[in-house]
């Protein structure tokens, strides 16, 4: 019987409780499961939605079902029959992976998006570690960013270039539910501009006609979420990635802050609009990327700067309340057959190794590749380059412990490292699933040490859930673009193009 991978972690976050008698929590998601392990110990606290959740409510996403015709006649079941029947299958989750976990900044909640039904589900992490779901709102697009404004309200993006706001717990009356597209059946007018002959009816035909058409139109505008939402602003591209920022007024009379939106998209923009209520105003427009944008950056110490990434084999660093570009970071060295590269993470935090000034950290991390690249952020908002992290596998997910300085690092233990599609021949006979580091000080540079601790080899001893080495190709390439998927944001070239100067 051939051995099984287990399935790595797609996400994970430190769930650091404000309150000092809970402990903190690192939650991770790996398939269709969502995990939660003891910081100190690596001790498993609980799984979700296995850990006794019904998976046919977990799954039920608020709509009602309604079954068409009359009920199916009960049959007559021998008692013999029922001696012998077994225990139903249980039933699996609708979704197969997780692609985006997010915690709120007081630790409270966790919010995670189901990949398939496209549901934004918000946990509440009890004292014990274990998941309350408190809703499951699905999403008309499939949202590409999740984070959080003031108030911890969700700022959402979607694929279809729109972003959109929603309370972090929905209000107990939402809006009342549309009929089904398919009951709203207006009547048809009998007549036709074939049968009708005087003016007057010839109006009064068109009249009818619009009179149709704006219930069509209302029916479709109705058929939309029934929660609390609010559309915020659009992209004409593809979007990929949302961050808000708050910044002091630039009214100097007034002690309030303003909040503002920055939203990247396939088509190499970042744009700068101001927060809600305002977010139709445009402030300005980041152009200089010549590829995608896949992630955006803000520091939470210096937070006029930001720092992008994509398809560029470069960064760029910003002051973009002026639009301004910074600094232009290599992130590969020029080669002369150029090979792409896509930002798969760009993670920033402040640690301190003395007493003296603290380290303003960058971490990024490339689509596929097992090598972190760090640096550090300098007060004019330069990026200086420091040691990598060579891992033993790709980097999936990134999360820093500032208090003790460790970088703790999510690996992909099925696939060849430097590679998206090519699995490893065999399943290793314990799975490395997480990977920690600690920075070190050097002679005028950063240094990194491996740690292996009580999380590290409990969370890598425990495993994840099974996926068998000998899966079929269309299983295995399911799985490939469940975790890999931003080469496909990159536009083909055609020589067509090359010429033409607008």
């Amino acid at each position: 019987m051939a051995e099984n991978f287990q399935h790595p972690f797609q996400g994970i976050q430190f769930v650091k409780r404000k309150n000092g008698a809970s402990k903190d929590v690192l939650v991770a998601s790996a398939g269709a499961n969502l995990y939660s392990y003891a910081v100190e110990s690596g001790q498993r606290l609980s799984v979700w939605p296995q850990d006794g959740a019904d998976i046919a409510t977990v799954n039920d996403t608020g709509s009602k079902l309604e079954h068409e015709g009359p009920p199916e006649k009960k049959r007559k079941v021998d008692s013999s029959e029922n001696a012998t029947k077994t225990a139903p299958a249980k039933k699996a989750a609708i979704w197969s992976h997780i692609p985006i976990l997010a915690s709120t900044p007081d630790g409270e909640y966790v919010v995670a998006l189901t990949g398939e039904d496209k549901c934004i589900r918000v946990f509440q992490i009890e004292e014990d570690g274990s998941f309350q779901q408190l809703s499951a709102r699905p999403m008309p697009k499939r949202p590409c960013s999740i984070t959080f404004m003031d108030e911890n309200d969700i700022l959402i993006g979607d694929k279809f270039g729109d972003v959109y706001s929603m309370p972090l717990i929905p209000s107990a009356t939402p809006r009342a539910v549309p009929r089904a597209p398919g009951q709203i059946k207006p009547r048809q007018p009998a007549a036709t501009n074939l049968t009708v002959h005087t003016q007057r009816n010839l109006k009064s035909l068109e009249m009818q006609q619009q009179q149709l058409a704006d219930k069509v139109n209302k029916a479709k505008d109705e058929d939309k979420p029934t929660f609390e939402h609010q559309l915020l602003l659009g992209h004409v591209s593809l979007l990929t990635d949302v961050a808000f920022v708050s910044l002091p007024s630039p009214d100097p009379s007034s002690a309030r802050k303003r909040g503002y939106i920055l939203s990247a998209d396939r088509d190499e923009h970042i744009r700068v609009s101001r927060g809600p209520p305002q977010a139709h105003v445009i402030e300005n427009y980041c152009l200089g990327h010549s590829s995608f944008i896949s992630k955006l950056c803000v520091p939470q110490w210096a937070p006029e700067y930001l720092i992008s990434g994509g398809g560029d084999p470069h960064l760029l660093v910003w002051n973009w309340v002026a639009s301004q570009i910074l600094q232009k970071v290599p992130l590969v060295a020029p080669t002369p057959e150029p090979k792409d590269v896509a930002v798969r993470g760009i993670w920033a935090s402040s640690l301190s190794l003395d007493n003296s000034h603290p380290i303003h950290l960058v971490l990024v991390a490339l689509e596929g590749n097992p090598t972190l690249q760090s640096f550090t952020l300098g007060p004019d908002g330069a990026l200086t380059p420091h040691n990598t992290i060579k891992t033993t596998s790709n980097i999936l997910d990134v999360q820093i412990r500032p208090e003790i300085n460790t970088v703790l690092i999510s690996v992909d233990c099925i696939r060849e490292p430097g590679s998206t599609e090519d699995w490893q021949s065999a399943p290793a006979s314990s799975s490395t699933l997480l990977e920690a580091y600690c920075l070190k000080q050097g002679n005028g540079t950063l240094e990194w040490e491996p740690v292996t601790d009580a999380l590290i080899n409990s969370v890598n001893a425990a495993g994840t859930s099974n996926v068998a080495s000998d899966a079929e190709q269309k299983a295995k390439t399911a799985l490939n673009n469940s975790l890999y998927g931003l080469e496909n944001l990159r536009k083909a070239f055609r020589e067509e193009d090359a010429g033409s100067v607008l």
